[in-house]
């Protein structure tokens, strides 16, 4: 067990398998799983554990995110399934997943976070 995080495009939110596609994929990326919470809460999401919570990413956000990989400022996060603060090792991934995000929604597409622990 463990936390498997994912970052995946679609036309809609809540399309399956079928219609969306996986743009990236973290094991045990807490920090950046404490930035996604941080984000769903300040867009009014409804959840009583951020596990499971589909949270759709604006050009706006993908900004503001790759400014804190950047800055090293992503939270501190912590859980039992986390595992420790990975952002040294998945620093250039994140930032190709910025890139690759920005992409996507320039095509017309939505970018979607979600989470699993």
């Amino acid at each position: 067990m463990g936390l498997d995080m994912y970052a995946y495009i679609a036309r809609n939110k809540g399309d399956d398998l079928n219609t969306s596609r996986e743009i990236a994929y973290w094991r045990k990326h807490p920090n950046l799983h404490g930035w996604m919470e941080k984000l769903a809460e300040e867009k009014k999401y409804s959840f009583r554990t951020f596990n499971g919570v589909e949270v759709e990413l604006t050009w706006e956000d993908i900004d503001r995110l790759e400014k804190a990989i950047k800055s090293r400022s992503l939270p501190k996060t912590s859980g039992f399934f986390f595992g420790d603060g990975a952002d040294d090792i998945y620093y250039d991934d994140d930032l190709k997943f910025c890139v690759n995000a920005k992409a996507e929604l320039f095509l017309g597409l939505k970018v979607f976070y979600n989470s699993s622990w």
